[in-house]
């Protein structure tokens, strides 16, 4: 098999949550274990950095990943969903795993995997470990896919473990309420090690706390170990207990990505009282890892500024919490008129984040080309209910074009709704 045809056997063969939802889905961690048996157990090569969360682990993971590279760590990033190609999923120190690599892979261990019913993430992180290990990491920063306790990831052993936030998304899988979500996610905590929490929620306190007494790990938030402030030019500045302030220059303009910065900065900063990992929290290591995150790893469809005359922005956030914080930085921008390129999955809070979308936009309503993806005639029928008005395309890309087209130069175009729309623009 080529490339191509090996990525048609992963997605046709193996069910995959992000295209197909529920299906794809694995409540336990029999076939991970299998898998990661089967290759030898990789995972026990190397430490690891654990983060799971509703929204932002996957920024935190790659600011983590950036600064432990710019610290001379062969670093290993584990992340989900890919944006444009498969190999954005495993990266070290910035480069995609080759893909000789993954066809290799594949062809060694797809048919076995496919055998016992292994899903499309199971078998990625299978082949993350493997090739993290075969590259000799020295730390892997591993985003959770789902929840955390019966997510694939929940076998790695890592020196610190975060959660970023709590929010309802998921729900069918992980259980109705914030509680429920939250014991889900404190899954990871392991025993003895550290936890940081990146949000401090009143629903979920009592659920941390408990799970890190009951593991003997010290746990805290990211607010209690570092300050973090924005200005309005986009520069951060950072300080840590007892420490002196110090700028950072952020690439990533989204305003969610102060709790994030917090978040990683935190986790970092408790890497550092790990023997070999003292250097993560210089000043020098850090300023180099967030003004180097693009370069470092890759990281793309966050607020990302694609074009001016007109402004094109477009934004992975895809839930209520998520798209709250994306909508209220998108109101303080100066626009003549806003075209907001529209494209959900079925299986989201339709209702929930269509009453937080601005009813002053024209709206370019498209599916994305994965199964999940909700039609947009029949996206277009639900927000209309809600007061937004607008046409409905064949593609990402027809709405994409008809939105670039009518803009004039003071207009604004923002793409959006979910990560496959995004995708398909970045």
């Amino acid at each position: 098999m080529n490339y191509k045809q090996t990525l048609e056997y992963l997605y046709s063969r193996l069910p995959m949550f992000q295209r197909v939802g529920a299906a794809a889905y694995k409540a336990d961690l029999s076939n991970t274990i299998a898998i990661c048996k089967l290759l030898g157990n990789p995972e026990k090569d190397f430490p690891a950095v654990h983060i799971a969360g509703t929204n932002g682990k996957g920024s935190t993971a790659n600011m983590v990943a950036s600064v432990l590279t710019e610290s001379g760590f062969k670093t290993g990033l584990f992340t989900s969903p890919h944006l444009r190609d498969f190999r954005e999923r495993i990266i070290v120190n910035g480069r995609p795993v080759p893909q000789d690599y993954v066809v290799d892979f594949v062809e060694n261990y797809g048919d076995e995997a496919a055998s016992f019913e292994a899903s499309f993430f199971e078998l990625t992180f299978g082949m993350a470990m493997k090739y993290f290990s075969d590259a000799g990491v020295d730390i892997a920063v591993v985003e959770v896919g789902m929840g955390g306790r019966l997510d694939s990831t929940n076998v790695v052993s890592p020196l610190v473990t975060a959660i970023t936030n709590i929010s309802l998304d998921h729900a069918a899988f992980l259980g109705k309420g914030i509680e429920k979500i939250a014991a889900e996610k404190a899954g990871i905590i392991k025993k003895g090690v550290p936890v940081i929490i990146g949000r401090r929620q009143k629903e979920t306190k009592k659920v941390f706390e408990a799970y890190a007494d009951r593991m003997s790990s010290a746990m805290y938030y990211a607010d209690e170990l570092v300050k973090i402030e924005k200005e309005n030019n986009g520069v951060y500045w950072y300080s840590y207990k007892n420490e002196e302030r110090k700028a950072l220059d952020m690439p990533l303009q989204g305003d969610y990505q102060k709790e994030n910065l917090a978040t990683a900065l935190a986790i970092l900063k408790t890497l550092s009282g790990k023997k070999g990992f003292e250097k993560v929290v210089r000043h020098e290591q850090l300023e180099r890892g967030i003004k180097n995150i693009i370069s470092n790893t890759g990281f793309a469809g966050r607020w990302q500024i694609l074009s001016e005359n007109p402004m094109v922005i477009c934004d992975t956030g895809h839930n209520v919490d998520g798209l709250r914080k994306t909508m209220q930085q998108l109101e303080n921008l100066n626009y003549r008129q806003l075209h907001f390129v529209l494209g959900m999955v079925s299986d989201k809070d339709i209702a929930g984040v269509i009453t937080l979308l601005p009813k002053h936009a024209r709206y370019y309503f498209c599916r994305a080309g994965v199964p999940r993806a909700m039609p947009a005639e029949e996206l277009m029928e639900k927000a209309s209910f809600f007061g937004l008005e607008g046409h409905s395309y064949p593609s990402v890309a027809d709405a994409f074009k008809a939105a670039k087209e009518n803009a004039g130069d003071s207009d604004l175009v923002f793409v959006g709704g979910s990560t496959f729309v995004v995708a398909e623009v970045v």
